[in-house]
């Protein structure tokens, strides 16, 4: 079978876990993905822009875990990790959502590892202001959607694997 690229939500403070293990534990075994529920749901859109929601979703996650508030080093910047898995590593889930899987087991390597995404310093003030408006948000505010929506439109920064040494530090 072929791999699956799956997006985690993550931190800062887990990229450094996995530059310095060589190894993450993807949160809860939570990831995303690109799956039949999802691509049956867009009835227009090609395989780049559905997987382009599925990082969203990750991306919103991202958001939720930094809304714990035990991210010291960025505690206003998204990541997410790309990371292609083995497909029986993989059981969709979803009545958890589309884009929802769930990793058996949570555990990736850096060999894994496809590519990084990290909110930009300039997102930094969006980014805080989703985080302070995600649970609200989640129960339909709309001033608080807009406000998640907005740190959802930023860029957020393409690292290749090779890099991920000289983020953590230089970061």
């Amino acid at each position: 079978m072929a791999d699956c690229r799956v997006y985690l939500p993550a931190t800062f403070a887990m990229l450094t876990e996995l530059k310095e293990t060589g190894q993450l534990h993807a949160r809860s075994g939570w990831g995303f993905m690109v799956t039949d529920a999802l691509r049956e749901f867009y009835t227009a859109g090609d395989e780049e822009e559905i997987a382009y929601s599925a990082f969203l979703e990750a991306s919103m996650a991202s958001l939720r875990l930094l809304a714990i508030g035990d991210e010291e080093h960025f505690p206003h910047r998204r990541v997410v990790i790309s990371v292609d898995v083995p497909a029986e590593a993989v059981t969709p889930q979803p009545e958890m959502g589309e884009p929802v899987v769930k990793l058996e087991p949570a555990l990736v390597t850096t060999e894994q590892l496809a590519a990084i995404h990290v909110d930009i310093e300039e997102s930094e003030a969006a980014t805080a202001k989703a985080i302070e408006a995600i649970d609200t948000a989640d129960l339909g505010d709309e001033d608080a959607e807009l406000a998640v929506g907005d740190a959802l439109d930023n860029f957020m920064a393409f690292y290749d694997p090779s890099e991920l040494p000289f983020l953590v530090e230089l970061l």
